[in-house]
């Protein structure tokens, strides 16, 4: 499939909707809120993924991008981490603990399947991608 904007990319709309869900916890929960820096590095690491893809869609080939894709795999882990956090600390119940420490698994093997593609086609500059 040819993607023509990093919009497009089912990865980085996966990474749209995880960054939704993570605002949507920091809102239900005032407690959690009033903890800020931890609020604001799960905010910073979640659109991290998000701002990492769309970074690297718009590098000059697919080799660069596939940076940019580790990076984001990266960000994935730590929101992952962080809800940990979350959880130890009693901020969030352990079913929506699951569900978007899920959605975070599911990106970061996303990611992964699409960093082996674009390195397995790096010789090509974006023709993989767009």
């Amino acid at each position: 499939m040819k993607y023509n904007q990093f919009e497009d990319l089912p990865v980085w709309q996966q990474s749209r909707s995880l960054v939704r869900q993570i605002y949507s916890l920091i809102k239900e929960n005032s407690d959690f809120r009033k903890d800020f820096s931890l609020v604001d590095q799960l905010k910073r690491a979640a659109y991290s993924i998000m701002l990492n893809i769309a970074e690297g869609f718009e590098r000059g080939g697919n080799k660069e991008f596939a940076n940019f894709i580790n990076i984001a795999k990266g960000s994935a882990g730590e929101v992952r981490a962080i809800l940990y956090i979350l959880l130890d600390n009693d901020y969030i119940p352990k079913q929506k603990f699951e569900e978007v420490k899920n959605e975070a698994m599911a990106i970061s093997t996303n990611l992964s399947n699409f960093r082996k593609y674009l390195l397995a086609h790096q010789d090509y500059k974006k023709l993989a991608v767009r």
